[in-house]
């Protein structure tokens, strides 16, 4: 018999690292029925359900992923749905996740970063099995399950398969999606074979043609404590269409993260390595990053972390080797809070100091530079702009306040200021950026 005191125990312990914390599944604004507080729900333990809105409004300032100079000050509003069965039809469970997207009061043409109208963002059936490889030694059943459908799930750090929490639109994939184990355990492998969709302002999403990502992604939390793995294999394979090359690219990498016990300090760092195929072009390119974090022993919780990130860019476009890094499917947040930097021909050091001086106060604030990886591939986010002449991108300060509302509600101030490095200037326009929000968010249950 297994010992109680085990039973409440998991393996898992989440990175302490900035904004890499997984959207749980079911998502954060989810909840068990019997804990909405209504009370015909109140026996309905098989029922998660799930009601969020969030308004954010944007003062932009000369953006530079803007064709045009100029102010824009948009009004965005997400509303999300999400209902779920579990246990009740075992092993059958389903889910379902909807999500409304809109932009108002905004001086550009509305794009899929901003509008993606009555969406479905997960639609999956479900084969799961509790118990199917026994225990872990700590008691926790170890499942195994199986999904079909249009997935909305994050991976690793985010910054390779990520849903997009900050954008008003999301990241989705239609496929399968395996899992043996969970996260309580003290090893896990997700399994994944899924098309990304294509974000559509009004119609319906489609698979973007003949793309698929293959992924295995496993967690290995046995020295928790101590640091936990994630090795993983991800690919992205494009069929040739339509004067568009085959592409095939292989990644394997290696995450590892954890605390050094009785120092204060934290750590996160990851590498990756790419090859394949790009038409008649060989695929060479790698990208690593890594943080370093210290907490201080005072009321307020601070802790200063220094990050330093680099992504592999394409050194000359005629010479048969493409080193341009494959971002997949990440997000820019975590580069940039003015969303300017993806994963790819980058180089990014940060400093940040978080703090947490109440329950229902925190705040954040950052310096970060950027430099091209490499002065004669593109810059992504400025309509993919190559310019041999210089390769720094500029450098941002930002800071965030977020204040809890009571436990349903939350409101974030936040600013970012941009100057521009020599690149942008020369290229872009000149002069710097700045932007500032105000957010709020609210979920029902």
């Amino acid at each position: 018999m297994l010992c109680p005191s085990l039973l409440a125990q998991s393996f898992y312990r989440a990175s302490q690292s900035y904004s890499t914390t997984r959207d749980p599944d079911p998502p954060k604004y989810a909840r068990h029925a019997p804990e909405t507080g209504i009370d015909f729900l109140k026996n309905a333990a098989w029922l998660d359900l799930g009601l969020d809105y969030r308004f954010r409004y944007e003062y932009r300032d000369d953006d530079i992923r803007r064709a045009q100079a100029g102010l824009d000050d948009p009004f965005l509003h997400r509303t999300r749905a999400y209902i779920g069965i579990h246990d009740i039809l075992d092993p059958f469970r389903f889910a379902v996740e909807m999500q409304d997207s809109r932009r108002y009061h905004s001086r550009y043409p509305r794009d899929n970063r901003d509008v993606n109208e009555f969406e479905f963002i997960r639609l999956y059936a479900e084969l799961h099995f509790k118990d199917l490889l026994g225990h872990d030694v700590h008691g926790n059943a170890r499942p195994a399950f199986i999904r079909y459908g249009i997935h909305n799930f994050e991976f690793l750090d985010r910054r390779l398969i990520g849903n997009n929490q900050w954008r008003n639109t999301a990241n989705t994939f239609q496929g399968f999606h395996a899992s043996l184990g969970q996260e309580r355990n003290d090893w896990q492998l997700d399994l994944l074979a899924v098309q990304p969709l294509s974000r559509r302002l009004y119609d319906w999403d489609r698979p973007v043609e003949q793309q698929w990502m293959f992924a295995a992604i496993g967690h290995w939390r046995r020295w928790a404590h101590i640091i936990t793995l994630e090795p993983y294999y991800l690919a992205l394979h494009q069929s040739a269409h339509a004067g568009v090359a085959e592409r095939m690219v292989h990644n394997p990498g290696l995450r590892g993260y954890g605390v050094i016990a009785g120092t204060g300090f934290d750590y996160d760092t990851s590498f990756n390595y790419q090859f394949g195929q790009n038409g008649t072009r060989k695929v060479r390119a790698w990208s690593g990053t890594a943080e370093v974090g210290y907490h201080f022993k005072m009321p307020w919780k601070p802790r200063l972390s220094l990050f330093y990130g680099q992504a592999s860019g394409d050194h000359d476009p005629n010479d048969g080797t493409d080193n341009r890094f494959e971002r997949f499917f990440g997000f820019s947040r975590p580069w940039s809070a003015n969303d300017y930097i993806v994963f790819e021909n980058i180089r990014a050091p940060k400093l940040r100091l978080e703090c947490a001086p109440a329950k229902t106060f925190r705040f954040d604030l950052g310096y970060s530079w950027y430099w091209l990886d490499s002065a004669t591939d593109r810059f992504a986010n400025a309509n993919n702009v190559r310019d041999a002449t210089g390769s720094f991108i500029g450098h941002e300060f930002d800071i965030r306040t977020r204040f809890n509302l009571g436990d349903k509600t939350e409101l974030i101030l936040g600013y970012a200021h941009f100057n521009a490095g020599g690149f942008i200037e020369n290229n872009v326009r000149r002069g710097d950026t700045d932007f500032a929000y105000l957010e709020f968010s609210r979920r029902i249950f």
